[in-house]
């Protein structure tokens, strides 16, 4: 009788261990108010500023733990964006976003670091042209309630994130001196909770 109590008593704790934790909660990215934008320096003289127009993704936010959240976005690259049809085309193309024959750009979080009350880091792979590489947003959590612009009641949350990549780190090397390999990126979103 003792060994089936205990075997019941180590199933029930294989249970609660395999059982996912309350606190998370699954939000999915509004893609009417998601904004993925970079910024190129042009020879010298100005900068250029475009976004991705087509991004989605998905938040597992543990509140109480946040470091046991995950993030997974989706950005199609050909949705990019520079206010100019004719250099937009030319991103897209063979010399630099190659959208052809990589029609995809994600990322995926590996860690979460919390730095501060509404700070955080957040490590991923992103993956860009092909190639997959580590990369680190600094995010700051600007807020979770109710989502006011709806009849049903949503809760919605928000954040902030910059980081800064180096294209050739892509195999995106084309006019490195002309203009630039540096991109500062910045990441403004909101998701809805499911």
């Amino acid at each position: 009788m003792r060994i089936m109590t205990r075997l019941a008593a180590a199933s029930a704790a294989l249970a609660l261990l395999a059982t996912p934790a309350l606190a998370a909660d699954t939000y999915r990215i509004d893609s009417s108010h998601v904004y993925v934008g970079f910024e190129v320096d042009h020879l010298g003289y100005s900068t250029t500023y475009g976004r991705f127009n087509d991004v989605s993704g998905t938040i597992v936010f543990d509140e109480e733990n946040p470091e046991a959240s995950s993030v997974t976005v989706e950005i199609d690259p050909a949705s990019v964006d520079t206010g100019h049809t004719e250099r937009d085309e030319h991103v897209r193309g063979k010399d630099l976003l190659n959208t052809a024959e990589y029609p995809e750009m994600s990322f995926t979080s590996t860690s979460i670091e919390r730095t501060g009350e509404e700070t955080g880091k957040i490590t991923g792979d992103l993956t860009l042209h092909g190639v997959t590489k580590p990369v680190t947003l600094d995010t700051t959590f600007t807020r979770k309630g109710t989502y006011p612009m709806t009849e049903e009641e949503i809760v919605a949350i928000g954040f902030n994130a910059t980081t800064t990549i180096k294209r050739s780190d892509f195999g995106m090397d084309q006019w490195l001196e002309m203009i630039g390999d540096e991109l500062p990126i910045t990441i403004s979103f909101e998701a809805h909770k499911q």
